[in-house]
């Protein structure tokens, strides 16, 4: 399962999506996080008060995460995370190591259901 990470260190969750300029890309399987890639966005916040929805940096973001499942933040808007979910991305806040996130992540989407089902014992295929 493929999961976006906001981070500027590298080691945390420290960036609201809004001011990511970069999102590290994960494959988590088998409960060992894969990194996969790191991919460059226009940062979508504005600073603007009233928080236009910014069309054009938001879908250029979602094009960028394609094939993600979800997406993990420090801290997210209501609209953006609304849009993420039309998206078919779900968005986690989970501050801090980026191992725990990913877990936190897949584990809110997963639901023991992905890629192919369940194994015998019930639980999904990537723990």
């Amino acid at each position: 399962m493929l999961i976006a990470v906001a981070s500027k260190t590298g080691a945390e969750v420290d960036q609201h999506f809004g001011h990511a300029e970069r999102f590290l890309i994960y494959d988590y399987g088998g409960g060992s996080p894969r990194p996969v890639k790191e991919v460059e966005v226009e940062k979508y916040c504005s600073f603007d008060p009233d928080h236009p929805f910014r069309h054009r940096q938001f879908d250029g973001i979602v094009a960028a995460l394609e094939g993600c499942k979800a997406v993990v933040t420090a801290m997210i808007g209501e609209l953006p995370k609304q849009e993420l979910q039309k998206a078919g991305i779900t968005s986690v806040v989970a501050p801090g190591p980026i191992a725990a996130a990913l877990k936190l992540a897949h584990d809110s989407v997963c639901g023991g259901n992905c890629r192919g089902g369940k194994r015998a014992a019930g639980s999904c295929q990537h723990v």
